[in-house]
């Protein structure tokens, strides 16, 4: 005599071994979830030693003897010289603080001038209408492939011949002209974000190109300008190639070409004061950095530059 087992006890019974089983699934894919994150973490944090040990280094060898920094790869000292920070400062022609002074009017200028022309250059390329407007924007995009050593001849004699080598003006005219093609691109995939809506807004209110760019747009622009700002002071306080071929005086000299004279290939390099003058130099850039690093990714992530 055979037994028939019913549909319905068949189902229950599925369904107490899937919650038996249930607790042990659940256990076992977080245990898997929490082994990856732990193993991302570790590879990450690896990573960013790997990336940060240089200037660790360099922090740690500021503080050593010239005499043994080669000879110790730790980066702590077995023994503090705070010497070479004194000795840096007063060891060229000019105290170390004249040099980044002169970085810092060079900043400046190519500030102002990033923050004003390119942001006008954006506004006409994003917003008016002109003839030939696609042909000049690509051909502005095109100036960004160019390297510096295609240009930096003519430029030479150009400035040269009214005779602004050793100045600073070779350095930050060209600022005030939006010769920085890519924060122009930068800011034109900013405005092209912002709803016409608003302009025609600012329109029935009487606004034409002037105010709307001044009252509307920049306000709306601030992370692009907060962008092309940290990009511009970053570069430029690193710039050594222009600087070292238009300021060949050594009192008109920045930071970064000043940093060159600590080396000597005929006599013995000053390496302890040299590194101690790095991070001098490299504070500022820390400093611009933290402060507006939120900034820095939101206008990135508005643009849509990846």
């Amino acid at each position: 005599m055979s037994t028939t087992t019913s549909p319905s006890s068949d189902l229950g019974t599925r369904i107490s071994t899937l919650a038996a089983q249930a607790p042990h699934r659940k256990r076992s894919g977080t245990w898997r979830g929490t082994t990856r994150s732990v193993v991302r973490h570790v590879l990450m944090i690896a990573a960013a030693l790997v990336m940060i040990y240089p200037l660790l280094w360099l922090l740690g060898s500021s503080f050593k003897p010239t005499a043994v920094i080669f000879r110790e790869l730790s980066v702590i000292p077995r023994e503090w010289d705070l010497s070479n920070y004194s000795t840096g400062w007063e060891a060229l022609a000019e105290p170390f603080g004249h040099y980044m002074l002169n970085s810092m009017v060079i900043v400046a200028g190519s500030l102002l001038g990033n923050l004003v022309t390119c942001s006008m250059a954006a506004y006409a390329f994003a917003r008016l209408k002109f003839r030939g407007r696609n042909l000049w924007f690509a051909i502005m995009l095109v100036t960004i492939m160019l390297p510096i050593h295609v240009i930096i001849v003519p430029q030479y004699v150009m400035f040269q011949q009214i005779g602004w080598i050793n100045t600073f003006w070779p350095l930050i005219v060209p600022k005030l002209l939006a010769t920085d093609a890519f924060f122009v691109f930068l800011m034109v995939q900013f405005f092209r974000g912002i709803p016409n809506e608003l302009e025609e807004a600012a329109r029935l209110d009487g606004c034409g190109h002037p105010r709307i760019f001044l009252r509307v747009m920049l306000p709306l622009a601030t992370p692009a300008l907060a962008t092309t700002a940290i990009f511009t002071f970053i570069w430029t306080w690193n710039d050594f190639f222009a600087q070292l071929i238009f300021l060949t005086k050594d009192s008109m000299k920045t930071a970064p070409v000043a940093l060159r004279l600590f080396l000597d290939s005929s006599s013995g390099s000053s390496w302890g004061p040299m590194f101690a003058m790095s991070i001098v130099t490299i504070i500022p850039i820390f400093l611009v950095f933290l402060v507006g690093q939120k900034y820095l990714v939101k206008g990135i992530a508005t643009t849509g530059i990846k």
